[in-house]
């Protein structure tokens, strides 16, 4: 078959059946994994590893089953006929498994399934007969015997033997390079995820032995050693199929490698990190520019993206990869539709400690900003009520006269019904006035007035008249620069501590005004462009297009607004309506913000091929970790890099983040625990998390606690033992060369 399903993301199930060689004969070079894992035997038409090569093609067709394993569970799709026996074919997903134990691990996510042992997965209280530790393990180690299996049928010496020469030869030697680069990729799995694991290659004989195993420090220096030899073999960046290794993700894969090497008992490389995410990032991939896309159906079209582990809903169906990402975050309130599924299983969430790391609106950074002015001095009215503790002295609680003429105007908030309330001319209740007759005027001493619906009045007193009215308000904003024209309002949110109106709006050029209830009864121009309000006062002009937090403060006279140019940090994608941020039961979908990151729908608005299985690619590696590998590596001590290169390149990204410079940060600023936050914010829900933390030394102990971690809702400390997976129970019974990890 082609390997143009991998451009166009049709994976044909016609490849499958030539995979015998590897779901028969290759899983028995490794014992230990073939007595609790039986591998099923596909068709009868199934040909043998004597013939199959008798056709040319296969050479692709047995690549394309060592690439679609990154994705998809077995034979059939979504299930049924699956790689690996003995556990649920969904659990044994490649991305699904590395998503589990990286993110449920991790301060990122929770999930409200009950499966046995995926709660442990939150509570870092897992053991090593947990299914989904299990699951990832043995797909891991399927996917290194098919790599195997298929470098030992492209050796040289196999390929003389069946007279394989000119393209066909040129193209095979490619294909083994990249068969050799995805066992290193696993490989790298193993060893993060693992630490001290059973290790075979094709030099190992096919048949039952116990495969020996290697330490951190030899599988380490395997696996750099593999890289560094195919990394000038791969295609040139940018010139593969899509969906097809090339040297920028080798010299990826090296660089994750060296910054990490001092967690895997190696001494530190950071100097050899900065200098191959230095190649990667002048390799021709670039930042994509809306960060948005890099999660979207036709995210196959970004610069991106160095290595996508494809997908494809309608050819190649599986309960894993984004389609488990994408269908187990919705539930709650979301309508499915909204992101090209008709499935909600209602898992995923995000916790505060993610959430959190988001300085959404109260942190955001700014420009342009027209600043509250102070209250100018002005005769006062004082308004006591059961609003305030009746208390005639409180200065937060008063009607403003600027022209000390008797008239008093202000705004107050009454957050409960019925609430009463009287005026008095001086700080206590020397003189005071009521209304007896509940008709608007106002008696020395008089009843009680009451105001029958909690909200925002507006309030008017007459005392040369002895009158006053009261008006209920909600505000909006409208005019020729919003969205809805001069035709609707844009609403106004109250915030009931500081009793300020606002908004972050996209804003056009144009004109705007304030007006209450959706009328011009009551409105506010400014007829001095000075930010400072009057009734009917002109319009107040938006001079450039851009995203706003609107403010309108009523709390004192002169009545003031600003307009703040707001930069917000756009990849805080989270669903928050009728979610609550504190998770104190896991198994509640509403606890906890919904994560919209991933999508099944593309940048033009259209659904995938399927509503239920997805076609947006999964990125194993993009080009942002170049940036921030470069940047850590730098602070760490690294050389070859500097401070300065490293803070364009974080700055990159935040103005990616941002749409502007507004998010963009000092030389000061740019430090370790910033880097750590900012990892957080780029990759979230793409699998980092938990190595990120271990290598920072802060996954497992008491230096850093998040919502969950040792299974209590507000988190304790946990056993360094954590810091690595237990190799799984019945591969250590069954191999005698394996020990077991310290403390499982």
């Amino acid at each position: 078959m082609d390997f143009n399903f991998l451009n166009t993301k049709i994976m044909n199930n016609k490849y499958f059946k030539f995979i015998s060689i590897a779901a028969l004969s290759v899983m028995l070079a490794f014992t230990s994994c073939v007595n609790d894992l039986d591998t099923i035997p596909l068709d009868k038409d199934v040909v043998t590893s004597a013939t199959v090569y008798d056709d040319p093609a296969a050479y692709q067709q047995i690549l394309a089953k060592c690439y679609a394993g990154l994705s998809l569970t077995g034979q059939e799709g979504p299930s049924g006929a699956g790689d690996l026996g003995g556990l649920d074919e969904g659990f044994s997903s490649y991305v699904r498994g590395l998503w589990n134990l990286q993110e449920l691990a991790s301060d990122h996510a929770v999930t409200g399934w009950g499966d046995a042992g995926l709660s442990d997965l939150h509570a870092q209280t897992w053991t090593s007969s947990n299914d989904f530790v299990k699951g990832f393990y043995y797909r891991v180690y399927y996917q290194i015997t098919l790599a195997n299996e298929f470098i030992r049928e492209t050796a040289p010496a196999k390929l003389d033997g069946r007279s394989v020469t000119g393209q066909l030869r040129t193209d095979v030697e490619l294909y083994r390079n990249e068969a050799r680069f995805l066992r290193a990729l696993s490989y790298f799995h193993a060893l993060d995820m693992f630490g001290n694991v059973p290790f075979i290659t094709e030099n190992d004989g096919i048949g039952s032995f116990f495969p020996k195993q290697a330490t951190k420090a030899e599988l380490f220096a395997y696996i750099e050693s593999e890289l560094k030899d195919i990394e000038t073999k791969l295609a040139a960046p940018k010139a593969n199929v899509y969906g097809r290794v090339d040297q920028a993700a080798a010299w990826m894969l090296l660089s994750k490698l060296y910054l990490n090497a001092e967690v895997y008992g190696v001494a530190p490389k950071y100097t050899e990190a900065i200098a191959y995410s230095a190649k990667v990032i002048n390799s021709g991939y670039t930042l994509e520019p809306k960060y948005e896309k890099l999660f979207l159906t036709d995210n196959n079209t970004s610069k991106e993206i160095i290595m996508p582990v494809v997908a494809d809903g309608k050819n190649a169906k599986t309960w894993g990869s984004t389609t488990f990402i994408i269908d187990g975050s919705i539930g709650g309130s979301m309508v499915a539709a909204n992101y090209g599924t008709k499935e909600a299983w209602g898992g995923h969430r995000a916790i505060s400690s993610l959430v959190t790391k988001f300085p959404i609106y109260a942190n955001a950074k700014s420009a342009n900003i027209n600043m509250l002015k102070s209250a100018k001095a002005a005769g006062l009215l004082y308004v006591p009520g059961g609003y305030q503790g009746w208390d005639p002295a409180k200065t937060s609680t008063v009607l403003y006269s600027e022209k000390n003429d008797g008239k008093f105007e202000g705004y107050l908030y009454f957050k409960d019904d019925n609430i009463e309330f009287k005026f008095c001319e001086t700080p206590n209740w020397d003189k005071n006035w009521g209304d007896t007759g509940a008709d608007g005027k106002l008696e020395g001493g008089g009843d009680n007035i009451k105001a029958a619906k909690a909200g925002y009045y507006k309030i008017n007193v007459d005392l040369n008249a002895k009158t006053y009215t009261i008006l209920k308000t909600d505000w909006g904003l409208i005019g020729s620069a919003t969205a809805g024209g001069w035709d609707s309002d844009q609403n106004l949110t109250m915030d009931a501590t500081t009793n300020l109106w606002s908004a972050v709006l996209e804003l056009k050029a144009g004109e705007i005004k304030f007006r209450a209830n959706d009328g011009w009864d009551l409105n506010y121009g400014d007829d001095g462009a000075n930010a400072s309000l009057e009734g009917g006062g002109a319009n107040i002009v938006i001079a450039s297009a851009g995203k706003y937090k609107v403010t309108l403060n009523l709390n004192q006279v002169p009545y003031t607004y600003s307009l703040e140019k707001y930069s917000t940090d756009g990849r805080a994608l989270f669903y928050t309506d009728g979610q609550e941020l504190k998770v104190t039961d896991i198994t509640k979908f509403k606890e906890g913000y919904a994560v919209v990151k991933f999508k099944n729908i593309s940048s033009t608005g259209v659904a995938g091929q399927d509503l239920t299985h997805s076609d947006t690619d999964f990125p194993m590696f993009r080009s942002a970790e170049a940036y921030l590998t470069y940047a850590e590596a730098v602070l760490r001590g690294g050389t070859g890099g500097s401070n300065a290169q490293a803070l364009t390149y974080v700055n990159a990204i935040r103005t990616r983040a941002y749409g502007d410079t507004g998010g963009n940060i000092k030389d000061t600023e740019l430090t370790l625990n910033f880097i750590l936050d900012e990892l957080s914010r780029e990759f979230y829900w793409e699998g980092h998390r938990r190595t990120d933390l271990i290598r920072f030394g802060k996954f497992t102990g008491s230096a850093y606690i998040w919502p969950w971690k040792g299974g209590v809702a507000d988190g304790r400390a946990t056993d360094a033992k954590f810091n690595v997976y237990p190799i799984p129970s019945s591969d250590v019974v069954a191999n005698p060369n394996l020990k077991q990890n310290t403390g499982y």
